[in-house]
């Protein structure tokens, strides 16, 4: 494994950052691995070398939180681990519940402390922005967390670039805790992010880890077409990903993962994964595992260097889409 700072930070992140959306209840989402299920995959990671670890307080309405603090602390060391989770979407009934007030900001906050079982959270990060709430009532909040130490760094996922630039110039007046990372949406077949958002975090020195690198399973070979529903557990559920990923010329994308792949006898995962790491601007993609082979294949493609002409074999399909993920 290799390891890079994340963002301007001196905080030391591994290329990879494993996603734990997929490990909580079965009762949330059916391809969701129950607890028993899930401990190989955090036992490898951490074998690995991967000391990045994503979770959310809604994915399983905050039974991932819990399945992640327990299982690091059982096969990780916990001051070398970099624990991020995120608020923002609804984890219960009730007006408080969701959003991005100081209210629900702290108590959720608290909440993911007493779930993950540790006193700091490493990155705490906005899951979405909230048009409800001025910004500089919920970087206050961030910041009020940060200096009552219970956040180390802020981060932010999925927004406009000029919402987070935006962001980033209060933080900056006030003198407040910035933003250090931020979780988008890009891989090589959405790759919208290029137009703005990533030299905003290039200028500001911000790190990226872009979710849904594989989009979807998409980029991994795991489907026969676009509206392929049955070759997964996930694809056959997932009313997300036709809307990500209906754009015509998906398809050609994948098609040429598949060209490179099978030319240097890789799985098509590696090679998507490979071409992400080989942009300067990201820190670590975010994978999901539900497979051990997942990881075994993350885990090479760190070290999979592409050709200039496999590069562009890989972008030249490439069509401008509308923005999707937000």
């Amino acid at each position: 494994m290799k390891y890079v700072n994340l963002g301007r930070t001196g905080l030391r992140v591994s290329r990879l950052c494993l996603g734990c959306m997929s490990y909580g209840t079965p009762k949330w989402r059916p391809w969701v691995l129950d607890e028993e299920s899930s401990q190989p995959f955090f036992r490898r990671a951490v074998e690995l070398g991967i000391n990045f670890f994503d979770t959310a307080n809604m994915y399983s309405l905050g039974v991932s939180e819990e399945i992640t603090g327990r299982a690091l602390r059982r096969y990780a060391r916990m001051e070398e681990v970099v624990v991020a989770t995120k608020v923002f979407f609804p984890t219960g009934d009730g007006q408080n519940m969701r959003g991005l007030s100081r209210k629900h900001v702290v108590q959720a906050c608290e909440a993911s402390l007493k779930r993950l079982g540790v006193d700091t959270i490493d990155l705490y990060q906005l899951h979405r922005m909230d048009p409800m709430t001025p910004v500089e009532e919920t970087l206050a909040a961030l910041e009020l967390l940060v200096q009552q130490g219970k956040v180390r760094y802020i981060g932010a996922s999925t927004a406009f670039a000029w919402q987070f630039a935006r962001a980033l110039g209060v933080s900056e007046r006030r003198g407040w805790s910035r933003f250090v990372s931020m979780q988008n949406h890009y891989n090589l077949v959405y790759r919208e992010e290029e137009r703005e958002m990533l030299p905003l975090c290039e200028a500001e020195g911000v790190g990226v880890i872009p979710w849904s690198p594989l989009a979807r399973g998409l980029l991994a070979g795991s489907r026969k077409s676009l509206d392929d529903r049955e070759s997964t557990k996930r694809a056959g559920t997932d009313s997300l990903s036709p809307i990500l990923y209906d754009h015509p010329g998906d398809w050609d994308v994948v098609e040429a993962v598949r060209q490179v792949a099978e030319t240097r006898g890789v799985p098509s995962a590696q090679v998507s994964l490979a071409w992400l790491l080989s942009k300067p601007v990201v820190t670590a993609p975010i994978i999901g595992a539900t497979k051990l082979t997942h990881l075994e294949d993350a885990a090479r493609a760190v070290d999979l260097k592409l050709e200039p002409a496999e590069v562009q074999m890989l972008e030249a399909p490439y069509r401008p889409h509308s923005v999707k993920g937000m």
